[in-house]
């Protein structure tokens, strides 16, 4: 049996919450990785997530001094995900579902190129504004999170507390329904 590749970085991604080492990120990895967000799926289509690689060290810094997250404060970039509210053809909204995946996609992205990082969001709400005012954003994008890429300086453990399959899938029916 042949090692995939994609599952293996699949099951071997986790939250990385530590610090970095002091090594740029090579701007066609960023690249590479706002790409994998860009293939990820979009409700109808409607393609709403955005994204900001910030490698420029002047930007880092004022993302930095901003977010003052710890673990972020030895990032050499990051990734800012932006959103908009569009419609679908069905009248229903798809921006959150289309910037998880968006995410996602590049959170594997950056595992399998070697990178780690964390998926910050609910702790960046009160930072949304002064980021996107240094960073020029367009009116009309809401900031809904942050990533910081780097390599790992320290271990990076699996995650913990993972509830057995058994727990979480099933086939056909659930255990309860049986």
């Amino acid at each position: 049996m042949t090692e995939n590749q994609t599952l293996n970085t699949i099951f071997n991604r986790s939250s990385y919450r530590g610090r970095f080492k002091n090594e740029p990120v090579p701007r066609e990895d960023l690249a590479m990785i706002l790409k994998a967000g860009i293939a990820a799926p979009s409700g109808c289509n409607r393609q709403t997530p955005s994204f900001i690689a910030v490698d420029e060290e002047e930007l880092v810094k004022g993302v930095k001094q901003i977010f003052p997250n710890p673990s972020c404060q030895t990032a050499p970039a990051f990734i800012l995900v932006f959103t908009q509210e569009i419609a679908g053809i069905d009248g229903h909204f798809y921006n959150v579902q289309d910037y998880g995946a968006a995410v996602e996609n590049m959170l594997l992205a950056m595992k399998s190129l070697g990178y780690d990082s964390c998926w910050y969001e609910r702790g960046i709400r009160r930072y949304t504004d002064p980021i996107s005012a240094l960073l020029r954003v367009p009116e009309g994008l809401r900031m809904v999170c942050l990533l910081p890429v780097g390599v790992a300086a320290e271990e990076v453990h699996p995650a913990k507390g993972k509830k057995p399959f058994e727990e979480r899938a099933w086939f056909n029916l659930p255990e309860t329904a049986k």
